[in-house]
């Protein structure tokens, strides 16, 4: 009830801004997921092993930070509005394109394509939602505008449960072009980012490494705690699919529900902490979510039954998705003002991509293991959810700071 109370509070501008940042993020999401879905019926159709199409997530993930990096500065330098959608297009016409790729080689040229454009989503939506809303009520609407991913995965779940038999797997990619339909609502109901106005012949002149002099060490800590939270998620999520399907044995249908029960998990997660960061601090409210992980691991991992396979599921993404939600105002708040539009994506983007031999890995793992794809998911998890609670007790925060001033910069 809190948390509806703080988002009543928000004007129609601002509320549209999340809006539109929460449904760029929700849509980028879905695109990104219909691969977790589909690795089997991809590598099938074009006569190649699963770690071979695996590897279409790498580059994805590790094309992101250019995507960061391009959109962002282009953000800084003429609005975040319009950069926003002109990106949201280019992710949707790749994500259709690579539902015509005639052979691998193609189609994992199309996904490094795709990972620049998705790479420049975060980082904008998140910058206008933040510059627009009010401060008290950036933790509850860090929490859900985070949550579009596990949205997205949700929908991407649905979609495969629906439409996998019926289209196969270039239909659902297919219909990965509905985010283009996005750029309208921006078009017609946002505004532009009331700090970038107020900032923007300041923000046209500085360049990113001027803006970025004296803030070097702040960014390298930031990469390696977006490295370790990108294991964490991708770690977690982005073969689960597979595991359900290898491991277990579970048909389409059970896999799919596993997976909406999983991110309707994400979803409490992420809202609850993000809200609660509000009154305890950041970095608190992330090692409270990690820590969850760690007595949940052997019931997510280990599990039998799709009773107890479920209940882990959930609980696993409260914690992974509950870290999470802290993210979006966390990086906001500690980027220089001048380039807000740059620093949390390229950032987030720059772990992604120290991250990105995950999906790879964690496949090559499970061939060892006789196909056994517990054991690699739990080792990640494990693993990275002590080194981000390290982390982040010995980092910084700037909780509550008012961007466009001398205390953002």
């Amino acid at each position: 009830m809190l948390i509806l109370s703080e988002l009543k509070t928000l004007t129609p501008s601002q509320r549209n801004a999340f809006v539109a940042s929460f449904l760029g993020w929700t849509l980028d999401a879905f695109d990104f997921f219909l691969m977790s879905f589909t690795l089997g019926a991809i590598a099938e159709d074009f006569g190649v092993q699963v770690t071979a199409v695996a590897f279409a997530i790498t580059l994805t993930l590790a094309c992101r930070p250019i995507g960061a990096f391009i959109f962002g500065r282009l953000a800084d330098r003429f609005g975040r509005r319009p950069v926003l959608m002109v990106d949201i297009l280019l992710f949707a016409v790749l994500e259709i394109g690579s539902a015509f790729s005639p052979n691998l080689i193609v189609f994992l040229v199309l996904r490094a394509l795709f990972g620049i454009a998705m790479g420049g989503e975060w980082g904008i939506g998140a910058s206008l939602t933040f510059e627009s809303i009010p401060e008290r009520t950036r933790g509850a609407v860090s929490g859900i505008l985070q949550q579009g991913y596990a949205c997205g995965f949700l929908l991407a779940s649905v979609v495969n449960w629906a439409l996998f038999e019926l289209i196969g797997w270039r239909g659902m990619f297919v219909i990965g072009v509905v985010p283009a339909l996005l750029v309208i609502y921006i078009r017609m109901f946002v505004e532009e980012s009331p700090v970038w106005q107020k900032g923007e012949h300041t923000s046209a002149r500085l360049g990113f490494f001027e803006a970025m002099r004296g803030h070097w060490k702040l960014a390298g800590y930031v990469i390696v705690l977006m490295t370790a939270f990108n294991f964490f998620s991708h770690g977690t999520q982005d073969l689960y699919p597979e595991f359900l399907r290898t491991t277990h044995q579970f048909d389409n249908a059970a896999v799919s529900l596993l997976t909406i029960v999983a991110n309707v998990g994400a979803i409490v997660g992420g809202v609850a902490f993000g809200a609660w960061s509000e009154r305890i601090g950041r970095r608190r409210a992330i090692i409270l979510a990690v820590l969850l992980a760690l007595p949940v691991l052997p019931l997510w991992a280990f599990s039998t039954t799709p009773l107890w396979v479920g209940t882990g599921a959930f609980l696993m993404q409260i914690s992974v998705q509950g870290a999470w939600g802290i993210v979006p105002t966390h990086l906001n708040e500690l980027s220089p003002d001048a380039v807000r539009g740059t620093f949390p994506g390229l950032m987030y983007q720059l772990g992604n991509l120290l991250a990105a031999i995950n999906a790879t890995f964690q496949a090559w793992l499970a061939v060892q293991f006789d196909g056994n794809y517990a054991i690699p998911l739990a080792l990640v998890a494990g693993v990275v959810a002590i080194v981000i609670v390290i982390l982040a007790a010995v980092g910084v925060e700037k909780k509550g700071v008012a961007f466009g001033t001398a205390a953002s910069t």
